[in-house]
């Protein structure tokens, strides 16, 4: 009798079976997650120090509600046309 994807579920989740490395990737990419992050190691970061000050504001208004997000980006579009017809 072949057991039904709750069930399977449930024997990864206790131990009873274990996920093959081979499917680790595609596991993480559906989770939306990396390989390290879905097995408990921190991520190795690209390089070593604080992220750049741009970067950490870049990722502070991906987390801001979708109307905040817009008004940052029509802000910044500002600024750069105004750069580009030499203001």
């Amino acid at each position: 009798m072949k057991p039904t994807r709750q069930a399977s579920i449930t024997a990864y989740e206790v131990g009873r079976r274990r996920i093959q490395v081979s499917a680790l990737p595609t596991i993480a990419r559906a989770l939306g997650v990396s390989v390290e992050e879905l097995i408990g190691e921190p991520a190795t970061p690209a390089k070593r120090g604080p992220a750049p000050k741009l970067q950490q504001q870049l990722e502070h208004i991906t987390r801001l509600p979708k109307a905040q997000q817009r008004f940052v980006m029509q802000m910044i579009d500002t600024v750069l046309q105004q750069e580009t017809t030499g203001r």
